[in-house]
């Protein structure tokens, strides 16, 4: 993981003042992070300037040993090309902070646009009769793949990639971004342009009327790496540099946008639609003008909800979800030397070598137990389920997406028999907006009972219906 923590590092303890510099051959300039102030509003950190060009990431902690460091609690849209930062709340006892210093970027900048496909309106309307969806195609639709340029997990530069389905027409169009579900085959990604895959989403929706943007993700796609799987604030960044992109290769096409944007994804989707939808209120309103989301069965409360779904040792119709994991969490947030040392044998040499992005859910589900956990070493499991600072622990809540108060419209659609992503995640998740006084959130059951894979498409529909009433 150089790439991830490339740059200089400065770290400072709250309660004794001591700063650790390292400096790397691209960022030659040294930089000194000063003593820490008190001020009204917080403990205010600030770092010597090492030029232009360069941007930081602040990074936290309560303790050096057994633990991990996370992104501050409070929202910030890192990195900042600031050389200060306060932080409004440090509570602990004692706190480190870790300054990454890094080449900044320009996000969202599009490096290469390929024309992939066309559909006509036919062979759309022959595509969703296949699949048993009753809904008439309006437009035939162009797909592209596109290239361009995010951040990693702690701001630092890569790229991504994302396909993008254009309706045939003269517009203006609406835009949506649609986030996929699980993928571990890299191949497998939208921009791949297989039309029986996640691509097919957005297909149908462009034939509808919508500009629609499928970001790949981070790791996925011709993304190098390992896929930071459910890690929010990637898949927010990945999400919004898509858009960017994908306006950018409209404006070069002149296919002409409104100022209506929709977001909706399944699964892994609605983990990442609701992380892109905080994204976008957060940090960019000015922006895009966000008129309505749809997360749909999505993991949102991963620390409580999910991580209690695991505990309870309850067989898991694809276990290795919480294998894919345990090795992104592995990789982002080095929870111990190697995914290989959180493991019990036969596991430790089995499931690493099986997450280089060309074996699929099935392959790696035929040498999991059903219940998931008991790919952990025994010591490991035991202080998962005993310590609730632990690293595993601390990783899942920084990647909850529900702990916050949306304003725009939002209506989260599961059903209530699905066992791969319980239910209660939406009854979380709901519940803790309307605390915060986020009323206009709904919950809607498309199938009654459904499953997860029954849920899908019902959940899509009525999505659609639901974004048609607000589409002008």
């Amino acid at each position: 993981m150089k790439s991830r923590q490339a740059g200089l590092t400065l770290l400072l303890r709250v309660t004794i003042v001591a700063a650790l510099v390292s400096a790397t051959a691209s960022l030659p300039a040294q930089v000194q992070l000063h003593p820490p102030v008190r001020t009204p509003q917080g403990l205010r950190l600030e770092w010597t300037d090492p030029g232009p060009g360069s941007v930081h990431t602040v990074q936290t902690r309560d303790r050096l040993t057994g633990g991990i460091w996370l992104l501050p609690e409070a929202p910030e849209n890192w990195p900042i090309a600031q050389t200060r930062w306060t932080d409004p709340n440090p509570s602990a006892p004692a706190r480190f902070y870790r300054v990454l210093t890094l080449p900044a970027v320009q996000r969202g900048h599009l490096l290469n646009a390929e024309y992939r496909t066309n559909l006509t309106t036919v062979q759309i309307a022959i595509l969703l009769a296949l699949a048993g969806v009753n809904l008439t195609p309006q437009y035939a639709v162009q797909v592209y793949k596109l290239t361009y340029e995010t951040i990693g997990p702690w701001g630092e530069p890569t790229r991504a990639t994302a396909a993008l389905v254009l309706p045939v027409g003269p517009g203006p169009w609406p835009l949506l971004g649609y986030q996929h579900g699980t993928i571990l085959r890299t191949n497998d990604a939208p921009s791949a342009a297989s039309i029986t895959g996640e691509l097919g989403i957005g297909v149908v929706f462009a034939s509808q009327g919508y500009v629609t943007v499928l970001p790949d993700y981070l790791g996925l796609g011709d993304s190098p790496g390992l896929h930071p799987y459910h890690h929010a604030r990637s898949e927010a960044t990945a999400g919004v540099d898509a858009l960017r992109a994908a306006r950018a290769w409209c404006t070069q096409l002149g296919v002409a946008l409104n100022d209506r944007l929709f977001l909706a994804g399944y699964s892994q989707g609605g983990h990442a639609t609701m992380a892109l939808h905080r994204e976008i209120e957060q940090f960019h309103l000015q922006e895009f003008n966000l008129t309505a989301s749809a997360p749909m069965a999505g993991a949102y409360d991963l620390s409580e909800t999910t991580a209690n779904d695991f505990l309870s040792g309850r067989p898991q119709p694809n276990p290795y979800y919480f294998a894919y994991l345990l090795a992104a969490y592995q990789e982002v947030y080095r929870l111990t030397n190697s995914l290989a040392d959180l493991l019990a044998p036969p596991y430790d040499t089995l499931l690493p070598p099986l997450f280089h992005g060309h074996v699929g859910g099935g392959s790696i589900n035929a040498v999991m137990p059903n219940n998931p956990l008991l790919i952990l070493k025994p010591e490991i499991l035991q202080a998962f389920r005993t310590e609730p600072d632990h690293p595993l622990r601390l990783a899942l809540r920084q990647n909850d997406v529900h702990r916050w108060r949306p304003t725009r419209p939002m209506r989260l659609y599961h059903c209530s028999g699905d066992q791969d992503v319980v239910f209660a995640n939406a009854l979380a998740a709901l519940s803790h907006f309307h605390q915060q006084g986020a009323t206009q959130v709904e919950l809607v059951e498309p199938l009654p009972g459904g499953n997860h894979a029954t849920c899908v498409y019902p959940s899509l529909l009525q999505a659609l219906q639901w974004f048609e009433t607000l589409r002008r």
